[in-house]
């Protein structure tokens, strides 16, 4: 098959990747236009790109595929292309109904989740700030609406208790791989059982704010570690900025009121029903670390609070 691919970050390189040693042909790959990063406020492509280009497929960078000359020019291209198929994975636009009727056998999408549940930009943060134990990854046909098309082939994995969205990230982006590869032989050989999603089921992850991160210790304890799990937590300690990337909750309780340190010899914290236990952190000016390695320079006081 003729299949042009359509994604951004890092999590779709898997199925670049799959495509691109696979015997289809790759004629194109389209992704967002390139960043200025750095100090020097220098170019960078997009790791889609990157990959792309080690593969000698050429890559498109339209601003918009809805509007404006590169819309237009995008919609010629993949004209004259005429993909049997359009593979899209974490693109970072919407395709409009032009592009989405081009493909013989349509447009499909790799999305991460057990679709129809979290719909939309963060799935895999959302999952793990709401404590779910379960998630997967979805192909499904593309459809004019947010993650609403009919499902094709689904995956799902367990979610650690103490697994953080890095981790997560990674697993789920290589299962896209495999979704996408089992997806592609099912359209070959005939077999794909498309299935319409139950919308009274779905749910909507929306994106993630920066303020979202703000550890707030009369909570429970089991959502404190969720933040921190899902999106990275902070909180402040000694007036400076304190990032916490890892933690793990804590058998017993204290009578200590809610943020203050409860075992300066490990990072125990009280929450509202708990205790936590920080395991990576970062202090303001500093660099990341364990915390057992930020103990070894840094006493902490018992009944000290967190900010």
């Amino acid at each position: 098959m003729k299949i042009v691919f359509m994604g951004t970050p890092d999590f779709a390189v898997p199925c670049l990747r799959t495509l691109a040693e696979s015997q289809h042909e790759i004629p194109a790959v389209f992704t967002q236009p390139d960043k200025p990063k750095g100090r020097g406020y220098k170019m960078i492509p997009t790791p889609v790109k990157s990959v792309a280009m080690e593969y000698n497929i050429p890559v498109y960078q339209p601003l918009s595929l809805r509007k404006g000359e590169d819309a237009q020019q995008s919609l010629e291209t993949l004209k004259n292309i005429s993909p049997d198929l359009i593979v899209v994975t974490a693109y970072g636009q919407i395709l409009p109904k032009e592009i989405l009727e081009i493909p013989k056998y349509g447009c499909i999408n790799i999305h991460a989740s057990l679709l129809p549940a979290y719909r939309g930009s963060a799935p895999i943060n959302w999952c793990i700030l709401n404590g779910e134990k379960i998630t997967g990854v979805t192909s499904m046909m593309m459809a004019e609406g947010l993650d609403t098309g009919d499902m094709l082939i689904k995956k799902s994995t367990e979610i650690g208790e103490n697994e953080i969205y890095q981790e997560l990230y990674e697993r789920l982006s290589e299962m896209g791989g495999e979704v996408l590869a089992e997806t592609i032989q099912a359209i070959e050989n005939g077999t794909l059982s498309p299935k319409k999603q139950d919308d009274s089921l779905s749910s909507y992850s929306p994106m993630i704010r920066k303020e979202m991160s703000a550890l707030d210790f009369s909570e429970s304890v089991q959502k404190v570690h969720n933040t921190i799990r899902g999106v990275t937590g902070f909180t402040t300690l000694n007036g400076k900025r304190l990032k916490v990337f890892r933690s793990e909750i804590v058998s017993g309780n204290s009578d200590a009121e809610n943020g203050c340190i409860v075992n300066p010899k490990d990072f125990t914290v009280k929450c509202s029903d708990g205790l936590i236990r920080f395991c990576e952190i970062q202090l303001e000016g500093s660099k990341r670390m364990k915390t057992a390695d930020f103990l070894r320079g840094k006493k902490l006081t018992s009944g000290e609070k967190l900010g």
